[in-house]
């Protein structure tokens, strides 16, 4: 019997529970979970490919596969990917999940992950029982430790913290597992949403500049939940590494994880718009500028939060003492200890709730603040 951690979102029942009672109702900035309408001209391209009587591909149709080639060399600077370069995913967090299976990978070797990460990464390898190592700098492993190493994680921008790896990160850390013969997995799925001097600007792993223009063991994964409100699609992709899609293609036909035709259908018109996306990153904009000072004002600290749809924050106590202060006012975030132990002075805030919900943070932050 396969036996994982309990799912950590349930130990927030307590909280959750707290909050309602608060006279205003609940304010939940926890899960990032997208509450803007689907833009119409998605929907209506859902409705378009709704006749989908035959199985689709896997692999993911020719629209779809160049759909996404293209936005990469539109919105992400990367150039020399191939239609067979790319495939749809359901959602990233399949892809996260499952790769280190996808990949041979067993008990002998090693996952490494960043420091403060998104759980799956560890349940990942868990799934086929290697040992995940929780660093931002491969230069703490061992020599031993280095040697075992065949997937290295990189979340740029990163969940819960909004921080963003910059080129020559990356670069360095191409190198190494280059030096290594370790996989790169690059999770970018907040890419469209860099803040401040990141905007536009977030660099991808398949990048030229990072890589050299060789794409070999170099995989970036990508999700359109949160650009385009497609959380409820399970609208994802996975691209780069010619030399290890064919398999990773063969894997999922195998198991039959296929993305469905009217999804992959909508994806292509979501791929090719790029207004939407801009209007959805205001909307997120000005959350992000009301809510940082009234959190401030609260006595966080904002720390990184650079890009993506959080803001991690600290009162230099453990994180399930900020979470019951801010139950007290109403509102849910997200506990810092659910990403890895340097996260457990943290909390994790969320844009992803709707202007009258984040308005009202907003006030009882502030009148809380004054008292």
């Amino acid at each position: 019997m396969l036996e994982l951690p309990d799912y950590p979102w349930n130990q927030l029942a307590p909280y959750r529970e707290q909050a309602a009672k608060h006279p205003g109702g609940v304010v939940d900035l926890s899960i990032g979970t997208p509450v803007d309408d689907t833009p119409q001209l998605i929907q209506d391209a859902l409705t378009d490919g709704a006749n989908s009587h035959g199985y689709p591909t896997t692999h993911g149709t020719v629209e779809v596969r160049q759909a996404i080639v293209d936005w990469f060399a539109r919105r992400r600077q990367v150039t020399g990917l191939g239609i067979n370069d790319v495939m749809p995913t359901v959602g990233s967090k399949e892809m996260v999940a499952w790769l280190p299976l996808f990949l041979g990978i067993g008990a002998e070797d090693i996952v490494v992950r960043p420091k403060i990460a998104y759980p799956t990464y560890d349940i990942g390898a868990q799934l086929v029982g290697a040992p995940p190592f929780a660093t931002d700098d491969l230069d703490e492993l061992s020599a031993d430790e280095l040697s075992r190493v065949k997937l290295i994680w990189v979340n740029s921008p990163g969940n819960p913290t909004g921080k963003v790896t910059s080129a020559e990160q990356l670069k360095k850390i191409v190198e190494q597992a280059r030096e290594i013969g370790a996989v790169v997995a690059s999770d970018e799925c907040y890419a469209e949403l860099g803040w401040e001097e990141f905007e536009g600007q977030v660099p991808s792993i398949l990048d030229p500049e990072v890589n050299g223009g060789n794409l070999d063991n170099l995989l970036a994964l990508y999700s359109l939940s949160k650009q385009s409100n497609l959380a409820g699609y399970r609208a994802a992709f996975v691209a780069g590494a010619p030399n290890l899609m064919p398999t990773l293609i063969n894997s999922r036909k195998h198991a039959g994880m296929i993305v469905p035709g009217p999804i992959q259908h909508a994806m292509v018109v979501a791929l090719n718009d790029d207004e939407h996306v801009a209007t959805q990153r205001e909307l997120y904009r000005a959350r992000r500028d009301a809510l940082r000072p009234a959190l401030e004002n609260f006595g966080l600290r904002i720390e990184d939060s650079v890009a993506g749809l959080y803001l991690w924050c600290t009162q230099d106590r453990p994180s399930f003492e900020t979470i019951g202060a801010l139950a007290q006012l109403g509102i849910v975030a997200g506990p810092g200890a659910f990403y890895g132990t340097a996260g457990e002075r943290h909390v994790r805030v969320a844009l992803t709730a709707s202007d009258e919900r984040i308005a009202a943070a907003v006030e009882r932050l502030n009148s809380s603040a004054n008292r």
